[in-house]
Parts: structure tokens; C-alpha cells; sequence
């Protein structure tokens, strides 16, 4: 089981940046996809962006691409998602989550949520207008 710790998120206004943190636990971090989600208040929780653990492949879900980008740092265990051009619409508790699967490809970075075994407490981010 990989422990994971979100940090970053805040309030913030209508077109400004945000950089969100997630710290992993366990030496097979480098071997895990790894993917942001968020969920607004009534609504289910939506993708936002994954990165494969070799880092080579990314995906972005259709409302934050050309916004948002991921990226990680196996060396040091973290996961990062940089929010730029920021939109009430974004406002919501972003989630880390890691795809643990034995024996995934290094171009793996799933969209679904039900691929992710591992998850955090989520981050609360408000963007006002």
C-alpha cells in the first residue's frame, strides 16, 4: 500500500496558478502511475491528469488540458500538478491516486478512477471569481 499526502491547495483568484504536492511512501514509487482527480461538491469525481512512472506518457482530461500539466520526481517520491490559467470551475478537493499494478508498462497513465487502488485525503482548492 502506497501512502500519499496532497499539499497546495488554497484559495485563489479567477486566472492565477496553484502548484499542487503529492508525497508517496514506498521504495516501488518509481514503478507506479501516478494521477490527479477532483471532485466538486454533488458531482462525481473527475479525472484530471496522469503520468506513466516512467514519466514518458501523460493524459489530461478535455477541461484543464493546455492548463494543467503533471510531472513527478521518483528521486524524491513526489507527484506535482501546476494549475495555471485557473477557472471557478476548478474550484474543488483534488485527489492523488497511484495505479499499483504489478507489471505495467512505462507508457501506462490510466484515466479511469477504478484503475487506481491507492488514494489521499485530497487537497481543497477555491478559485473565486
Amino acid at each position: 500500500q502506497v501512502q500519499l499526502v496532497e499539499s497546495g491547495g488554497r484559495l485563489v483568484q479567477a486566472g492565477g496558478s496553484l502548484r499542487l504536492s503529492c508525497a508517496a511512501s514506498g521504495r516501488t514509487f518509481s514503478r507506479y502511475a501516478m494521477a490527479w482527480f477532483r471532485q466538486a461538491p454533488g458531482k462525481e469525481r473527475e479525472f484530471v491528469a496522469a503520468i506513466s512512472w516512467g514519466g514518458g506518457s501523460t493524459n489530461y482530461g478535455d477541461s484543464v488540458k493546455g492548463r494543467f500539466t503533471i510531472s513527478r520526481d521518483n528521486a524524491k517520491n513526489t507527484v506535482h500538478l501546476q494549475m495555471n490559467s485557473l477557472k471557478p470551475e476548478d474550484t474543488a478537493v483534488y485527489y492523488c491516486a497511484a495505479d499499483t499494478t504489478m507489471g505495467q508498462t512505462r507508457y501506462s497513465a490510466p484515466m479511469s478512477r477504478y484503475e487506481y487502488d491507492d488514494w489521499g485525503r485530497g487537497t481543497q482548492v477555491t478559485v473565486s471569481s
